[in-house]
């Protein structure tokens, strides 16, 4: 363990822990657009930069690791006022067009912009100005918005390992994109919509229908496999409006799938099943839950005395939990009697 002084707090701290680390875990906040706890340090916004006694010049607290008797100050007049220069460089180069943006309400950089005041850039000139749209199905890329800070190449490349983005050209022409700037094609698990700070990316299914103003949160798990993946969905006027996750689940940690982020369209469905359906005369009529489970015991047992149990199979579902292909295969063998079960998945 490492001590040091950060605000006049002494604070110990594991050895290699970047100095906002070590801060964020006694509550002291610093502010940061490229950083997240998944990813390499980078650097890239220069918004957490801190003075560190004896230091000639401030450093970013993402990239500078601790040590021992460090004397940190994480803010100053002179340090706000150089966050609010970086700050007006970035917003200098960025659309403003939060009253439409669907990110408004959850955005990083626009709640930065509210806390250091900035109603508008000092600083003109030249910005970029993209005209095509990517045309990918899942997930809108408005690279206007992007402030560069990297976090979407990154988690793609270092953990999710697809490296479907990169930053092309250099200086006022950099952006990140697809090779040779197609539309991205990729897992579309929405990993980097996820780190977005910015209204950059987003969810193509997610525009025009709600913001973070009035929209509940539901926590509950995905139904599509057995990992049990934790999700949480942005309800508005009883309907699903976005899917997230938070960053503590413990199963998945914040990350999701192309179809737990972006798959939900199916609850609103009006050829989803509602009630069981028992085949009569040729046609699927409705029935409750106990007719339909008693007609299952009853079929099962007049066959099982008929054929035996080895005429009954049963085919378990990947979008069950595990807890329940255990229980099924379990109601095949002790209850039922055979060993005819399989899965949708196993290959």
């Amino acid at each position: 363990m490492v001590k040091l002084r950060i605000d006049g707090i002494d604070i110990e701290a594991l050895e290699g822990m970047a100095i906002l680390e070590a801060a964020r875990l006694k509550g002291i906040d610093i502010p940061a657009l490229c950083y997240h706890p998944k990813l390499s340090p980078y650097g890239g916004c220069r918004l957490c930069i801190v003075e560190i006694k004896g230091m000639p010049r401030p450093v970013t607290a993402c990239t500078t690791t601790v040590s021992e008797g460090m004397e940190v100050r994480t803010t100053s007049p002179y340090i706000e006022r150089l966050r609010k220069t970086n700050l007006d460089l970035l917003l200098s180069d960025h659309p403003y067009d939060c009253m439409v943006c669907q990110k408004a309400g959850e955005c990083d950089l626009q709640d930065l912009a509210y806390q250091y005041g900035i109603r508008e850039p000092r600083f003109k000139g030249e910005r970029r100005i993209y005209t095509k749209r990517d045309g990918n199905p899942f997930i809108e890329r408005d690279m206007e918005k992007c402030i560069l800070c990297g976090k979407c190449v990154r988690i793609c490349d270092e953990v999710q390992g697809v490296s479907a983005i990169d930053f092309a050209y250099r200086g006022l022409k950099t952006k990140v994109c697809p090779p040779f700037e197609r539309d991205l094609d990729c897992e579309f698990c929405g990993q980097c919509v996820m780190v977005c700070p910015t209204g950059s990316l987003v969810g193509k299914n997610w525009i025009g229908k709600g913001r973070a103003r009035n929209v509940g949160e539901v926590n509950t798990t995905c139904p599509y496999c057995g990992v049990g993946c934790s999700l949480t969905l942005h309800i508005k006027d009883n309907k699903i409006i976005r899917v997230s996750s938070k960053e503590d689940s413990v199963v998945n940690e914040g990350m999701l799938c192309a179809k737990g982020r972006f798959g939900y369209d199916f609850v609103a469905s009006p050829d989803r099943l509602k009630t069981p359906l028992i085949k009569r005369n040729g046609r699927f009529e409705p029935v409750s839950w106990d007719e339909a489970l008693d007609y299952i015991s009853k079929r099962l047992k007049e066959i099982k005395e008929k054929y035996g149990p080895d005429a009954i199979g049963g085919l378990s579902s990947a979008r069950c939990t595990n807890e329940e292909n255990y229980l099924f295969q379990k109601f095949m063998r002790a209850a039922v009697g055979t060993n005819n079960i399989d899965h949708c998945a196993r290959h």
